[in-house]
């Protein structure tokens, strides 16, 4: 099969697979491995390889700019406490406990440190891709999240210095030490000044498409920037992206930030079905250019195994505690034991394993091949594998046996806010009336009290969890969707015939869009 028909197929896999993931309920990326996996075994070989130097600084930038922009640092702050507990605790006790495991199974101690910070950070796309769909608690969302972000940079700063001690075989106490305070401080700030820096540009272009492309240059800018001077590029591009949420959205024009979300929706969507598909062909790929024995199977079981223990061994003490010091001070209790279950069990291993692993140096600094190389490699990627399978098909049911669902309702929270945001601007209005143009107040007026009340109006229809309410919504949704087709068959008509230019007629079916995406949520 040439490369470019398996570039066909494997995007057609995509566009099919995602919808279908919805239907059956099982993750996307556990889909999309599963997929890779097939074709790999049918294709004879893997036309598909890629420079393992390019996998981190290419595909890590990306996917944590574009969880930043999901999130906030408030959340983070709230859920402080369990974000720090799971993804530095835990991932560098998971680093320790596998190598230790590792060691014992006859690994040397330098290639079993290594092997640890490869599989140690759990990703959080399949598991977060479940918990959104079922509606899981936000806090619970949060915490996944944030232990996703974080500890990837955990891992690979614990990644770097297992790195240099196999490679160089020689490295002592105070080396990783001053490499540790070296990646976090020069990280973090290399991240900040940057973002300080595309911030004052941003507030200056005021061009939806020159401030997309700035948003997505600099993450890149961050993780290389940062590495040079060697510092974490992981902490640069968390530090860059949650500065930039925080304090940027006032320097972005309305269509730039429309435009960068899409940009950065679509750039997660993309990168990450990719790299779970591509799991399969590399998984086969390494199997067989090595030949995979019963020894490197045990080893691979053995760490799946330690991993999925040890994480309930470490969350459900630290959940017990934490409910603790919550009674104690009077509190919201933060988790109970099936929130702790759902966490335990969501501890799949993909993008950022997958990614350590292929990009293992092939020699050591005496020029022979670096120890044992297939042999982590292969079980890194069966780690990914047996995790995302297992665990991935089987996270939908166990949240939905325990009833671990979210008591918000989300769209009567959207709502809310609309409402009260224009309430807020009507008042303003209101308040600048005597000083304002007659015919600029009644149109100002006229757009807001307009938008009140249809606000208002649309609660109201939508109100109550009776059987009647629900056939108002319907109804309402209904009649909104056929009153927004007629303006978009008015608007694609109207250019069709010529009558008016193709960016008017696209600035019309903007609002339009963006309207019935909101009437509709």
């Amino acid at each position: 099969m040439s490369t470019l028909l398996l570039v066909l197929v494997v995007t057609l896999g995509i566009i099919v697979l995602t919808p279908v993931s919805d239907r059956v309920r099982v993750p996307q990326p556990v889909l999309l491995t599963i997929f890779g996996l097939a074709i790999a075994f049918v294709v004879p070989d893997n036309p598909l390889s890629f420079d393992p130097s390019l996998i981190l600084p290419v595909v890590l930038p990306p996917l944590l700019f574009a969880a930043t922009q999901r999130t906030t640092v408030t959340e983070f702050r709230e859920h402080a406490g369990a974000v720090f507990a799971l993804a530095v605790g835990l991932t560098l006790a998971t680093v320790a406990v596998v190598a230790g495991v590792a060691h014992a199974a006859g690994v040397p101690w330098p290639v079993a440190w290594v092997l640890g910070a490869i599989v140690s950070p759990p990703d959080p796309v399949a598991a977060t891709a479940v918990a959104r769909r079922l509606r899981l608690p936000h806090r619970l969302v949060t915490i996944l999240e944030g232990e996703g972000m974080f500890n990837d940079a955990t891992a690979l700063v614990a990644y770097k210095v297992a790195i240099v001690a196999a490679v160089t075989g020689d490295i002592t106490g105070g080396q990783v030490a001053l490499e540790l305070v070296e990646a976090v401080v020069l990280g973090v700030l290399a991240g900040v000044v940057l973002g300080v820096v595309a911030r004052f540009v941003l507030a200056r272009i005021h061009d939806a498409y020159a401030e997309t492309t700035v948003t997505v240059l600099v993450p890149f800018l961050a993780y290389v920037g940062a590495e040079h001077v060697n510092g974490s590029g992981v902490l640069a591009v968390l530090a860059l992206g949650l500065y930039l949420r925080t304090y940027a959205h006032d320097a972005t024009t309305s269509a730039g930030w429309l435009l960068g979300r899409a940009v950065w929706s679509y750039s997660d969507f993309l990168i990450t079905s990719l790299v779970f598909t591509l799991l399969g062909f590399e998984l086969v790929a390494v199997i067989r250019s090595t030949g995979t024995g019963s020894e490197t199977a045990g080893l691979a079981l053995l760490v799946v195994g330690t991993l999925v223990v040890f994480r309930a061994v470490w969350i459900y003490p630290a959940a017990w505690l934490s409910r603790l010091r919550a009674r104690r001070r009077d509190l919201p209790v933060p988790t109970g034991w099936r929130e702790s279950t759902v966490v335990a069990w969501a501890g799949m291993r993909g993008v950022v394993t997958v990614a350590t692993a292929v990009a293992l140096p092939e020699v050591v600094a005496s020029g022979s091949p670096l120890p044992h190389r297939a042999e982590l490699v292969t079980v890194a990627l069966v780690v990914v594998l047996v995790t995302l399978v297992v665990q991935g098909l089987t996270l939908t049911p166990l949240t939905k046996r325990l009833r671990v669902g979210s008591d918000v309702d989300e769209s009567a929270e959207v709502a809310q806010l609309r409402l009260r945001a224009s309430r807020a601007a009507l008042e303003q209005i209101r308040d600048e009336a005597s000083t304002l143009d007659e015919d600029v107040r009644t149109a100002a007026l006229a757009q807001y009290e307009g938008y009140v009340t249809a606000q208002q109006s649309i609660h109201q229809a939508r109100a109550g969890e009776d059987e009647a309410s629900d056939q108002r919504a319907e109804e309402l949704e209904s009649v909104l969707r056929r009153a927004s087709d007629v303006e978009r068959q008015l608007v694609l008509e109207a250019r069709r015939r010529g009558e008016v230019s193709a960016g008017s007629a696209d600035e019309v079916l903007r609002d339009i869009e963006n309207r019935a995406l909101r009437d509709f949520a």
